[in-house]
């Protein structure tokens, strides 16, 4: 299936710091990145500003003109009319259009004279997905609409690289500060995707006038998994480092000539998510109501009605100490030699849904007598994260919540609602000492990959990619790492885990569904310079090229069944030699997204 889905790029401004300079030189291999310089006495984070109103605009453009949040192109794929028993696509001139022959490339034979030729398509049923193939020169369409044609072969194998490194993103990081690169990836299922991320390094100057030189920095990363719509995990991509930052700040500047404790780093973390989840659910009805106006509702609203998990990295590389906080069922697992040579995975979140007896006690402890206020492992039979931003409906009074749907906009509540709020934004947080001379990762990923793959094979693939990288490549970053992990082509093994993990950890539950054996030797393929793609490609079916391009066929919405959202952040610690840049990998990065400094 020749790729014809819609195309729509959308970018917004960053909001940094008044101190950031946005400028962007290309190199042959890197594109430099300025970093953000701030003190601790003298940090001015923006403040998180309320969306510029939705344009009026006609039913085709609605979506692109709605994506303010956007900053990084996003590839939209409109959707297909599912047929049982086969793809149907849509034609806005003429079913016969010689156009839509382009795509019958790739999988399709090539006849002798007089012979039809068949093509590889993608046959969808009430509970099958399979292949099939069609008979003839011309694709299946139909005469709907104006939404352009839609192609009914499958992806071949370079049509679904292309869609894998779409959004793909590579940097090295010269801070000489124990961190020396990260790659990240998105994958669309819904359609736009609901997931978010957000990166930023804060150079710290020293404290002591006398340590010349001695800067360190605060590096932050995190992932977003939103739910019921995107505008509440863009509101985190804009908004929660700085809300976080800002904390912090005040708190190492409460803490005179000494650092803060251990709790009162932490304590500044859950404020500063708490707080701006005060910001979208609650301060957002105090400005509707003020305004009574539904334009004003409309706008500032939907963060509130939407939801988002947020998982949240803070390295500070004066300590070496790595917090993640998590609120939702977003992972970070840490990648570590062992002694032994081989790879250790740990967990460094827990999965914070109602099937996670942990949660599932402390709500029945704030929510005495309220038999099913987790019911079928959801909250009040709904929602299944524990801890989210947004999510109104299970925070607002139920006099609040029917104020608004009378008014302007909402939902009625539950009639399982008493005592809200019954979802909170505070996030657990873990501490780790991080050994850059080690070569210590740390991968953050929505649930999309957890459904696909376990820590340990996240990790080992991990491991695979670096002796991959290490073995074929001469660059400054691969020769660095094959001092460190040696150039032998064999797969990098992976201690097997003690344990499955805490209780209420999602398991790969999309293994069965696609049946696919866990245990086959060659399931997974090192094919990407970008190793969070690798983890993507792998997770949907590795050297399997059909699985893979099957699964990247499926339009949205049906291809919410088979898959998520996909977010994925890997982050390479090490100490590699001291510029200051931070660099774009170009052979990493997808050509044609529209890059913009944002560290």
């Amino acid at each position: 299936m020749h790729r014809t889905a819609l195309r729509s790029y959308h970018t917004t401004r960053l909001h940094l710091s008044s101190t950031v300079r946005r400028t962007l030189s290309r190199a042959s291999r890197h594109r430099h990145l300025p970093v953000a310089h701030a003190q601790h006495r003298a940090i001015h984070f923006t403040s998180h500003k309320p969306p510029r109103p939705l344009s009026s605009t006609t039913a085709n453009d609605s979506l692109r003109s709605s994506m303010y949040f956007r900053r990084l192109p996003v590839a939209v794929v409109s959707s297909l009319v599912v047929g049982y028993g086969a793809w149907y696509s849509y034609n806005g001139t003429s079913p016969a259009s010689p156009a839509a022959s382009v795509a019958a490339r790739g999988y399709a034979t090539t006849p002798d004279s007089g012979v039809e030729p068949t093509r590889t398509v993608l046959v969808v049923g009430a509970d099958e997905l399979r292949q099939g193939t069609i008979v003839g020169e011309g694709p299946i369409s139909k005469e709907t609409s104006s939404d352009g044609r839609k192609i009914v072969e499958m992806l071949t194998p370079e049509q679904a690289t292309q869609k894998l490194r779409k959004m793909e993103q590579s940097y090295s990081v010269g801070r000489g500060q124990g961190v020396t690169r990260y790659d990240l990836v998105q994958l669309p299922s819904n359609d736009p995707i609901e997931d978010d991320h957000a990166e930023k390094i804060v150079q710290v100057p020293s404290r002591s006038k006398d340590a010349v030189g001695d800067d360190s920095d605060w590096m932050f990363w995190g992932v977003f998994d939103g739910h019921s719509g995107w505008t509440t995990s863009a509101t985190l991509r804009e908004s929660l480092i700085n809300y976080v930052a800002t904390e912090l700040n005040e708190t190492y500047k409460a803490a005179a000539a000494t650092l803060p404790s251990e709790d009162a780093i932490d304590l500044a973390i859950k404020t500063g998510f708490t707080r701006l989840d005060d910001e979208i659910v609650h301060k957002s009805v105090e400005k509707v109501f003020k305004s009574s106006n539904k334009n004003v509702a409309a706008e500032l609203l939907q963060p509130a009605l939407s939801g988002s998990c947020a998982l949240l990295s803070f390295y500070d590389s004066k300590t070496n100490m790595l917090r993640v906080a998590c609120t939702g069922d977003s992972r970070a697992v840490l990648g570590r030699l062992s002694d032994t040579g081989k790879w250790t995975a740990t967990a460094l979140s827990e999965d914070q849904t109602g099937s996670n007896p942990n949660e599932a006690a402390r709500m029945r402890k704030e929510h005495p007598g309220e038999d099913r206020v987790v019911h079928n492992g959801r909250v009040l039979g709904g929602l299944e994260p524990t801890r989210a931003f947004g999510d109104a409906v299970y925070k607002w009074s139920r006099d609040t919540a029917m104020n608004l749907r009378s008014k302007f906009f909402g939902r009625t509540p539950s009639p399982l609602l008493k005592t809200p709020p019954y979802v909170t934004a505070e996030p657990v947080i873990t501490k780790t000492k991080v050994s850059p001379e080690k070569g210590d990762f740390l991968v953050l990923a929505t649930d999309g990959l957890w459904e696909m793959l376990t820590n340990e094979e996240v990790v080992g693939l991990v491991g695979q990619w670096i002796q991959s990288q290490a073995a074929g490549q001469d660059s400054h970053f691969e020769a660095t790492w094959s001092k460190i992990f040696g150039s032998s082509k064999h797969p990098l093994p992976v201690e097997k885990g003690k344990a499955d993990g805490p209780d209420g950890q999602k398991t790969p539950i999309r293994v069965q569904q696609w049946g696919i054996d866990p245990q086959a030797k060659d399931r997974f393929s090192v094919k990407d310079k970008n190793v969070a793609t690798h983890l993507v490609r792998n997770a949907l079916g590795g050297s399997n090229d059909e699985q893979v391009c099957a699964l990247l066929t499926l339009p949205a919405p049906f291809s919410r069944r088979y898959r998520d959202d996909l977010t994925v952040q890997v982050i390479f610690f090490g100490n590699a030699e001291k510029t200051g840049e931070v660099m774009i990998n170009t052979e990493a990065t997808a050509p044609d997204a529209t890059l913009k400094a944002k560290l």
